[in-house]
């Protein structure tokens, strides 16, 4: 997947690999990794590829967008029936659909809202939050008035699913079996084609949160397989397993399950008269589908949080400067670093039901003084407790009825790439609970430094919270963001220069076996009333406690390492690791890779021994469906069951989420999710 290209709608890669002959289609991959390394030419709102020295192909997106096959224009002899039309969509990266969490338009505005959430995020209208209740309660939202009215009332869902969604569902549900079957590896261009037109399909049957997960599948596929540094395969596996289970639960859901799992694909701006908002920290938007910018986070008195967001086509440059651009909201020209630690006095505010704020005609916005985390009304986050922090950022988001007014999630990380939660599930009734909205992922948390451990990717903070071990990990790896040094100065506080600093952070839970999340900001170690955007803002040497000894500042270039690194101690995991290790082995190799003679027997048998029976009977039919194939009277192989190997699959993944999740809870301290809604 080339960043250089235009997004290209699904529907179009769709069409241009259809009309492929079949000749073409076995050589359409080779077409694909040949353009990838080709010179590209941007010329206003034309994208031009030099397919040889010869034939130049163009891509016109007057909107940002490739959208219709005609745009896409080849000067070879073929064209237009020719190779590289198909293989430059191909190449491109997935226009974004229109999402669960898309967002109406402010009814006063003069710009239409794109889609919000995560992995589709477009530069948006800003629109202002609800009113502030009293400090004690949780104010009513938007929101969470239409989770709790009845099915019917504005967006009545029907009985049941149309025939066409239930054509669109099969049509997912045997596109995401033929990718589990081929695996990553084997996964090309024709069979993320096919996948792209069941997404197609699905959007165009009011499906709109299925056919997001599926663009986000193709999206995790081509990063697999351009061996893309963002690439992590527990994002592919999580969005093959939300295709099948919403194909799954689909055909038989009524009511207000069923307008879950349909979603919505917009929302509505809700007017909420005035507002006052302060400032709470911005953090930058990196998206693998090709958006960037800054999203910044505000709440009211009340501690309901809201967003501003600046994201649009572009890359780690755009994440990094758009900071610095004043946010689209009123009169004001406050940017999104001034915003994150000052306040806005906002009239005739509109507010979406995932709490971003609207920027239509109508709205009056001014800046207002800030106030340090310290205060009120900020030093609120801080004070609900992380048992329940944790147990509200689990909720999970396919839950139901409230699933229609979540995010379908992206790839998960995707939440964190977006800069916003959307892989999380209702609040609870706390000043901070976000009942549909974004934010609900977000931990505030009161740590104390106490040193690093090396992981895999990379270094991390150790800190102790409440007698909770912590993992801190940087947010973000790429070079043009801080993040990563940021990491590596704050790590010296806990080696010489400063053992034992309580820091004030804002970080986003990373489910695992262990505590660990990443940090978004913290307090200024040598004052605490500032505080950090650890994605935007470099610390220095000056900014931590002077060494015991003379020292010089500088950046955070001439930043040592650390003196000491304690290794990393493998947490007591669950023998549970032995399910997922097969479940990601499938999504990554397909299923020939579980076919094969092993360990089979040994493995589920340690699952039993510890207690887990259903995991050991899933694995084992999850075992027994990819080594199965039947023979014709000839004897010869028939094609394998691809749909009995998803369900198995499916059953398998959905086993070790939920388990995951427990384990969680469970290492934080808090309350394991429920599953009596799955």
């Amino acid at each position: 997947m080339s960043p250089l290209l235009p997004p290209v709608d699904p529907s179009v890669t769709a069409q241009l690999v259809a009309a492929l002959t079949p000749r073409l289609r076995k050589r359409l991959d080779a077409g694909v990794a040949k353009l990838a390394g080709r010179p590209v030419a941007r010329d206003g709102d034309i994208v031009r590829l030099a397919v040889d020295d010869d034939t130049d192909l163009e891509l016109h997106a007057p909107d940002g967008v490739v959208t219709t096959a005609e745009s896409i224009r080849c000067g070879c002899l073929l064209a237009p029936d020719c190779l590289h039309r198909a293989a430059a969509a191909s190449a491109a990266p997935v226009a974004e659909m229109p999402d669960p969490v898309a967002e109406i338009p402010d009814p006063v505005a003069k710009i239409p809202d794109p889609v919000a959430g995560e992995p589709s995020l477009t530069e948006a209208p800003r629109t202002a939050p609800p009113t502030s209740a009293p400090a004690t309660t949780l104010p009513a939202t938007a929101a969470s008035a239409a989770d709790d009215a009845p099915a019917g009332a504005d967006d009545p869902a029907p009985e049941s699913a149309t025939p066409a969604q239930r054509t669109a569902a099969a049509a997912l549900h045997d596109a995401a079996a033929a990718v589990l079957e081929a695996g990553a590896d084997g996964a090309g261009a024709v069979l993320q084609a096919e996948l792209l037109r069941a997404a197609h399909t699905a959007r165009l049957a009011g499906l709109p949160r299925a056919a997001g997960r599926a663009v986000a599948a193709v999206t995790a596929l081509r990063a697999a397989r351009d061996a893309d540094p963002a690439h992590r395969l527990g994002d592919l596996t999580t969005a093959l397993r939300d295709v099948l289970l919403l194909a799954h639960r689909l055909p038989e859901a009524t009511g207000p399950e069923l307008a879950g799992l349909r979603g919505r694909v917009r929302q509505p701006y809700t007017p909420d008269g005035s507002l006052r908002l302060y400032g709470l920290f911005a953090e930058p938007v990196l998206t693998s589908t090709g958006y960037a910018g800054t999203v910044t986070w505000t709440t009211d008195a009340a501690g309901r949080l809201y967003t501003v967001p600046d994201v649009a086509p572009g890359g780690a440059e755009r994440a990094a400067g758009s900071a610095d651009r004043a946010v689209r909201i009123g009169d004001t020209s406050l940017t999104h670093r001034e915003l994150s630690r000052a306040g806005l006095a906002v009239s005739g505010a509109t507010v979406s039901p995932t709490g971003r704020l609207g920027a239509g005609a109508g709205v009056r916005a001014v800046r207002a003084p800030g106030v340090p985390w310290h205060a009120e009304p900020l030093d609120r986050l801080w004070t609900v407790p992380v048992a329940e922090q944790i147990a509200r950022a689990l909720a999970g988001d396919l839950d139901v009825p409230k699933a229609k007014d979540t995010d379908s999630g992206g790839d998960a990380g995707t939440a964190s790439e977006a800069g916003q939660a959307g892989e999380s599930g209702d609040g609870t009734n706390q000043p901070t609970a976000q009942d549909g909205r974004d934010g609900r992922d977000l931990l505030f948390l009161d740590v104390t430094l106490i040193g690093t451990v090396r992981e895999a990717a990379g270094e991390c903070l150790l800190a102790d919270c409440d007698g909770l071990t912590v993992r801190l990990a940087a947010a973000h790896d790429d070079p043009a963001l801080p993040d990563r040094e940021n990491l590596r100065l704050l790590a010296l506080l806990a080696h010489g220069r400063g053992p034992g600093t309580r820091l004030r952070v804002v970080a986003r839970l990373t489910p695992a076996p262990l505590p660990r999340a990443v940090l978004l900001a913290a307090s200024r170690p040598t004052d605490p009333d500032a505080h950090v955007d650890l994605g935007l803002d470099r610390l220095r040497r000056a900014d931590l406690p002077p060494e015991p000894t003379a020292g010089t500042s500088g950046d955070a270039d001439d930043a040592r390492p650390a003196p000491t690194v304690q290794p990393a101690t493998a947490p007591g995991e669950a023998p549970v690791h032995l399910l997922r290790r097969r479940v990601h082995q499938a999504a990554s190799g397909g299923r020939r890779v579980l076919a094969f003679p092993g360990s089979k027997e040994s493995e589920a048998a340690r699952l039993r021994q510890y207690g887990l029976g259903t995991a050991g009977e899933l694995l084992t039919a999850l075992h027994a469906s990819a080594a199965e194939r039947a023979r014709d009277p000839f004897g010869r192989l028939l094609p394998a069951d691809t749909g009995r190997f998803a369900t198995a699959w499916l059953g398998a993944a959905v086993y070790t989420e939920e388990v995951d999740r427990a384990l969680c809870a469970a290492a934080w301290g808090a309350s394991s999710p429920g599953l009596d809604s799955r």
